[in-house]
């Protein structure tokens, strides 16, 4: 179901260069993030037909023939939900090979087809993959951020900014689905959320794997959502249920490959080889997460441990989203020694890193810096800025190229 309002979406320009030089473009990301929308909005101005694998008819005319059935397709086309015909990508292959020109094919998926290296490969060099995330902070105010080039030309000013307190929760809970912010109340967001769980269980996960117990997964979805911004921790997982921990490992991988779980790599080199190796496990959108956890913003604004480990993977996901559509690519990691110094993020851009470190609190003092710092030391000639996201006022210099950042200014205009 397309969204009623349409907001902005910044990942259009890079869509639409896509589409110019390239033959297919598979837009990949969760159910109900907005892809159809984008798809169509793109498509319909461009003169594309519609096609969507959720319709039973055309899945089944598309599984019996796939070779046919892309024979017969209008010369530009959207194909909706198409990781539910894997058969399609070699016909889709062979269409290409004929006739290359740019911009034949829009795709859309809710699976990542990365994860499934055969659907990759088929279309390798022939597809570009574009990543579309719920919507962010800067699509919902309708601006664009600069945080990022912001961050790796350190080049932050003084500047007072209004705190957010109980509000910034408030953000947390809501979200980023569009359809789940049309509704009014969080009671009406929570029966949403419902009955997305609920199709994706029954429809994507069904499709996707053939695993016996089912009702585990909405179960395993509510520990992940606890664990969010926690190292993994499988043997914990498994703990929880009567299944193995390699069960348990496939069921995550399950997950991630649906966009609902994502896990965030350690960062680490030769340099330094007292360093945490184990990746860090961040849920897809703090709305969901909330939801599944049943709490609401008063509650998670008063539990602070869980508004800590929620905050951080609001900033995480809020700078995915914003990286999606940067000009230069940024790849993401986290720093953690095995003395427990440590960095949430490090983003990484042509060589070069930024720290970002959340706390949820209203102030700040040096020692809050001490990870930054040592990232800093670790990684002199690499190392760019490094910022202390909190939820306070001023944004203010700490020390050589070490910043306290509200975080109001990830999504709020920047100056430099």
């Amino acid at each position: 179901m397309a969204e009623t309002k349409l907001y902005p979406r910044f990942l259009r320009r890079p869509l639409e260069e896509a589409l110019a030089d390239t033959p297919v473009v598979l837009i990949h990301g969760p159910r109900q993030c907005g892809k159809t929308t984008l798809s169509q909005v793109v498509g319909n101005e461009a003169g594309y037909a519609y096609i969507t694998f959720d319709d039973d008819v055309q899945l089944a005319a598309a599984r019996t023939d796939p070779v046919g059935f892309v024979a017969d397709l209008p010369e530009k086309v959207i194909l909706d939900e198409v990781q539910r015909v894997p058969e399609l990508f070699l016909a889709l292959k062979s269409a290409v090979d004929r006739n290359g020109q740019p911009g034949r094919f829009i795709l859309t998926g809710s699976a990542n087809v990365l994860l499934v290296p055969k659907l990759a490969d088929s279309l390798a060099g022939r597809m570009e993959l574009i990543r579309l995330h719920p919507l962010s902070q800067d699509e919902l105010t309708g601006k664009a951020s600069r945080f990022i080039d912001a961050a790796f030309a350190a080049t932050f000013q003084n500047r007072r900014f209004e705190r957010l307190g109980p509000a910034l929760a408030d953000r947390i809970v809501a979200g980023g689905y569009p359809q789940a912010l049309l509704r009014g109340t969080s009671k009406r967001r929570t029966a949403w959320y419902r009955d997305y769980i609920e199709t994706l269980v029954q429809r994507d996960v069904r499709d996707l794997a053939r695993i016996a117990a089912l009702d585990a997964v909405p179960r395993l979805l509510e520990l992940a959502a606890g664990q969010t911004a926690r190292l993994v921790n499988v043997a914990e997982m498994a703990s929880a249920f009567q299944l193995t921990r390699p069960t348990i490992r496939d069921y995550v991988v399950l997950l991630e490959r649906i966009f609902m779980l994502e896990h965030l790599p350690p960062w680490f080199s030769n340099r330094i080889s007292r360093l945490i190796k184990t990746p860090k496990l961040h849920f897809a959108d703090t709305g969901l997460a909330v939801s599944l956890l049943g709490m609401d913003a008063s509650a998670i604004y008063k539990d602070r441990a869980i508004f800590g480990q929620l905050l951080e993977t609001f900033v995480f996901q809020e700078l995915k989203r914003q990286a999606s559509w940067n000009e230069k690519p940024v790849r993401f990691h986290h720093f953690r020694t095995k003395d427990g110094v440590e960095v949430d993020i490090v983003m990484e851009q042509a060589g070069r890193l930024t720290g970002v470190e959340i706390k949820a609190s209203a102030t700040v003092n040096k020692k809050d810096f001490r990870g930054l710092r040592k990232l800093r030391e670790t990684y002199a000639d690499r190392f760019v800025s490094g910022v202390l996201i909190y939820d306070g006022e001023n944004m203010v210099g700490f020390g050589e190229n070490l910043y306290a950042v509200p975080v109001r200014a990830i999504w709020d205009t920047l100056v430099s």
